[in-house]
């Protein structure tokens, strides 16, 4: 499967080159489910192994697409996200009081979620709009959303260049590993959540009382 997928890849990496990887990254960052993050470990073992590519460029186009990306997510996100979550979050038990604890919880910790989120493939490409939903404030996210695209892009980047065609023998495994990683710390969240929402939810009216709407 690797190899289909990295042979797809290397052929838009030999007719658009760096663009190929902006765009990728990009789209993934905006909140569409994309191999944004496969096409930067393509691009870079493709430089590392036909020097027709700079890995610098190639890590630049990735954190400048991620960048641009979760900026455009984080609009999407503020300027209807929050309608549409009040007009639909009942389906999913998105009620009032967890909007509001969403909004405290990203008042307390956005600046975590924003810059780790780079790291977790679900939270990649959906961390953006959240910021943008829950108001984070734009300089805030910016700061915190540069950093992990450009940290992000230069150790994925580096890691898999130097590495080269290597990196496919133990993709697999190791990809097995890190979503197994995800999933559980995943599910330690909702236990986490669910024992505590109660609590977590008086906080929220505490810091912030009265309809939503005030804070919006």
């Amino acid at each position: 499967m690797f190899h289909f997928v990295t042979h797809d890849l290397n052929n838009l990496l030999a007719t658009y080159g760096y663009l190929a990887v902006l765009v990728f990254v990009g789209i993934e960052s905006i909140g569409i489910p994309f191999p944004g993050e496969t096409m930067l470990v393509t691009a870079a073992i493709y430089a590392g192994t036909t020097h027709r590519l700079s890995i610098v460029i190639v890590i630049a186009a990735a954190a400048t697409g991620a960048i641009l990306g979760d900026n455009f997510g984080y609009a999407i996100g503020r300027a209807g996200g929050y309608r549409l979550l009040r007009r639909y979050g009942k389906y999913i038990r998105l009620e009032e009081p967890r909007l509001k604890l969403g909004q405290y919880l990203f008042r307390k910790h956005g600046s975590k979620v924003v810059f780790f989120g780079r790291f977790v493939s679900i939270l990649r490409t959906f961390a953006a709009f959240l910021a943008g939903v829950n108001l984070m404030l734009w300089r805030r996210f910016l700061v915190y959303n540069a950093a992990g695209g450009i940290i992000w892009a230069s150790i994925y980047g580096i890691g898999a260049y130097l590495l080269g065609g290597r990196i496919a023998t133990f993709s697999a495994p190791v990809n097995i590993g890190l979503g197994v990683v995800a999933v559980l710390a995943i599910i330690a969240g909702i236990l986490f959540l669910r024992s505590n929402e109660a609590r977590l939810v008086r906080e929220a009216e505490k810091a912030m009382p009265g309809p939503l709407e005030r804070y919006r």
